[in-house]
């Protein structure tokens, strides 16, 4: 489909019709004019070298040349139509628990990988599922912070993800409603778009008010809460962040994190969202993505591009222009022979 972008500049084109108005009007008078002279026969015979036809062509060039410059300005474009394909799409901003009980490895089908490790491996292969969604990163233990704000840039995405480490937040414990309001500012204004909060978490909320958090995010800003409990009931060991076996409680004893699963379930159901158990990632991957498929997705038109085409008009004008500077008003002495100007 061929159009112009800016079609109001074709209206200069009048400047080139009436420049040629003048210049045959000024051309009758001078026909009259050289009558006066004498017969026009004689007079071309004492003026031998003067050419009849070069300043015509000359001037017929240099309109080509400014009706060429004037369809520049009007932008020509060639390419398709505006397409009127939707596209559709969620926000979703995972909240990960940076706690040092995330370093914890527990006996599961993914082999002996720490919680921490499972958790991300999660996000990734969610970000990958991702087209033209928009995703957020926040973390959390006993405080919490934005890591990524809400983005389409998925290569952000993962850089940032593939940084987390308990180290990150020097207040350590789980705080899972700081987690949720904190999350709960990521979102864009727009509406009719699904949004999600996803909190990956061994948890133990060390803080409370997690569940008011997650009914006030749901029923008075829109947000569905998702809790992902990754670990085991059982409980596993907490390594030590400084490399010293495993971390040694008040009394003198190892400590043992367990998952919280009756926690996790009253939060994603306060939150109309869903609590799914990490006992196998790809089993909890499946549910994760069916979950966030049945969320409202947000529609926007695509527009296909033109292709401009004023460079092959800049060119053709540029020709034309060194064609008019090549030619002389006069003949060329040495190429009379050759009459390109004369019947």
């Amino acid at each position: 489909m061929f159009r112009f972008e800016d079609p109001k500049y074709l209206y200069l084109l009048v400047v080139v019709a009436v420049l040629a108005i003048i210049r045959y009007l000024t051309y009758r008078n001078q026909k009259k004019r050289l009558r006066k002279f004498g017969d026009p026969q004689l007079v071309r015979q004492l003026m031998p070298l003067v050419s009849r036809w070069r300043p015509g062509v000359k001037f017929w060039l240099l309109e080509g040349v400014l009706a060429l410059l004037i369809v520049m300005l009007a932008r020509p474009q060639f390419g398709k139509s505006i397409s009127q394909k939707q596209k559709a799409g969620i926000e979703a901003v995972i909240a990960i628990d940076v706690s040092n009980s995330m370093l914890a490895v527990d006996r599961a089908s993914d082999g002996e990988l720490s919680r921490m490790e499972r958790a991300k491996m999660i996000v990734s292969k969610l970000i990958d599922k991702f087209s033209n969604d928009k995703i957020g990163l926040v973390v959390f233990a006993g405080d919490a912070f934005i890591q990524l704000p809400i983005t389409s840039d998925f290569v952000s995405a993962k850089m940032f993800l593939n940084s987390i480490a308990p180290s990150m937040i020097r207040n350590q414990g789980t705080d899972i409603a700081a987690a949720i309001r904190t999350s709960s500012m990521c979102f864009t204004q727009r509406e009719h778009v699904g949004k999600a909060i996803i909190v990956i978490t061994d948890g133990e909320d060390h803080e409370g008010e997690a569940v008011e958090a997650a009914k006030q995010a749901h029923d008075e800003e829109g947000r569905n809460v998702y809790v992902l409990g990754i670990g085991s009931p059982k409980g596993a060991l907490v390594p030590d962040p400084n490399g010293r076996g495993y971390m040694i409680d008040n009394m003198g004893q190892q400590v043992m994190s367990c998952l919280n699963e009756q926690m996790c379930s009253e939060v994603a159901q306060a939150g109309g969202g869903a609590y799914i158990h990490v006992e196998n990632n790809a089993t909890a991957q499946k549910q994760l993505e069916e979950a966030l498929d049945k969320l409202e997705k947000a529609e926007s038109r695509v527009y296909s591009d033109f292709d401009e085409q004023f460079q092959a008009v800049g060119i053709i004008a540029l020709l034309l222009l060194i064609l008019e500077v090549c030619i002389l008003d006069r003949q060329n002495p040495t190429l009379r022979k050759l009459k390109l100007f004369k019947r």
